[in-house]
């Protein structure tokens, strides 16, 4: 079966919320620089900026809540009108005069981005032909990488301006998501979720003894927590949060490298930085959307977790040159092109029955954010102990996420979410 416009109209506008996400996170990062020069800010103020923003705890709380609100009434009904919540907490930063509205404003953003990214992946999942789940999946990690591209690329552009540059990234940002608004409201509700209501629905009203009936049960709470559903749980989070903890602080590494090994200016480190996320995107098109479908995910995912392997022990094992350096950046990008983010959103969506899969999502993706969050506390502190040795921790991070994905790695290629559904259901 194949894609027809109409499918990737709407995975382009569901997915949009990966590049919204990555966004944020970069433009916030490239903004406080100029946030602390202007406000004075504390490193204790700033430590909070990050720890509330969107790559970290308000997200996760964000994503706690919408994706249970999403399994309870649609997926259309919030990832429209979480958008507008976005668009009003971008406006603090857009406006910010002080840092309590540089606080305020990247909470709130948090809470929005995450409540979207439960809804828009179990969207793109149940909209996508059934043999092309993957590669629909994978247009929302290429935009993912698209919006910090962007972002670097306009602060690049606009650097000239100083803060006023950094109002613009986040005005471009907050009218996107007012587009985004207008444009989801032409979208229809997700079959598979409109088909799990009725049968809800058919089997409460069912008398207590017909077979039926589990069906209301599957859409509890509490049956997240079985042991099927548990261990699935245990098993992506242990393959995303360590992945996670090495990408949350890969951002202490860049800078660095490009410092150390050839003392580059601003404008090449942003270069640099918007050329690896480039990488990325042609690593999700060429490799993942062409091949995931189709072939062993489990190989696939091993492939991509020993590059990022490789790539990260280079600065264990190895002087910092420059061809290191380089090295290290392009296997960093092309291994996590369709590694662990891209299969973490396929895998989080296949996984759980519909009426669970937007709960699942939120609460596995606050956990592995708001961990992230606690983390981000302690990257400073590991950093001064010497960069071979953070080297070391952050090779074994991907190594742990690069088992426990290949150990566990479901094989769910060629198979409907009807399918894998009723599989469920047998196992029971």
């Amino acid at each position: 079966m194949t894609s027809s416009r109409e499918d990737w109209k709407n995975t382009i506008l569901a997915g949009l919320a990966n590049y919204i996400d990555a966004g944020s996170i970069v433009a916030g990062g490239a903004a406080l620089a100029l946030w602390m020069e202007a406000y004075k800010m504390s490193n204790s103020l700033v430590g909070l900026v990050g720890a509330l923003g969107p790559n970290a705890i308000s997200a996760g709380i964000g994503a706690l809540i919408g994706g249970r609100l999403c399994d309870l009434f649609g997926r259309k009904k919030i990832y429209q009108y979480d958008m507008l919540f976005y668009a009003f907490g971008m406006a603090w930063l857009v406006f910010a005069i002080n840092p309590w509205m540089v606080v305020i404003g990247f909470f709130l953003v948090g809470l929005a981005v995450g409540a979207d990214i439960p809804a828009s992946w179990s969207m793109i999942a149940e909209m996508a032909p059934e043999k092309q789940r993957g590669k629909h999946s994978g247009v929302a990690q290429m935009l993912w990488y698209l919006g910090p591209v962007v972002v670097l690329l306009m602060f690049l552009v606009l650097e000239p301006l100083g803060l006023l540059g950094a109002r613009i990234v986040f005005a471009h940002l907050a009218l996107l998501a007012l587009g985004l608004t207008f444009l989801r409201s032409s979208m229809h509700e997700s079959q598979h979720w409109l088909d799990a209501q009725a049968a809800k629905a058919e089997a409460l009203a069912a008398p207590p003894a017909v077979a039926a009936a589990p069906v209301a049960s599957a859409a509890s709470w509490r049956t997240l927590f079985t042991r099927q559903h548990f261990g699935s749980m245990a098993f992506l989070i242990g393959m995303y949060l360590f992945w996670n903890l090495w990408a949350g602080t890969n951002g202490f590494f860049l800078p660095y490298i490009l410092r150390t090994v050839g003392n580059q200016g601003q404008s090449m480190a942003v270069l640099l930085t918007a050329m690896s996320f480039l990488v990325g995107m042609a690593s999700i098109y060429f490799v993942f959307m062409k091949l995931v479908d189709k072939v062993n995910q489990r190989t696939l995912f091993g492939i991509s977790a020993l590059i990022q392997v490789v790539g990260m022990a280079l600065f264990a094992i190895f002087p910092m040159t420059l061809p290191v350096a380089m090295l290290h950046i392009f296997l960093m990008a092309f291994g996590g092109g369709f590694g662990a983010q891209s299969f973490f959103q396929l895998w989080s969506s296949e996984m759980f029955p519909t009426l669970l899969r937007s709960t699942a999502q939120g609460v596995m993706f606050a956990v592995v954010r708001i961990t992230l969050g606690f983390w981000s506390f302690f990257v400073p502190i590991l950093s001064s102990t010497g960069f071979t040795r953070l080297a070391w921790i952050l090779t074994g991070f991907l190594a742990v996420s690069g088992l426990v994905g290949f150990i566990w790695a479901p094989r769910n290629e060629g198979k409907s979410l009807d399918e894998l559904e009723a599989a469920m259901a047998a196992k029971g």
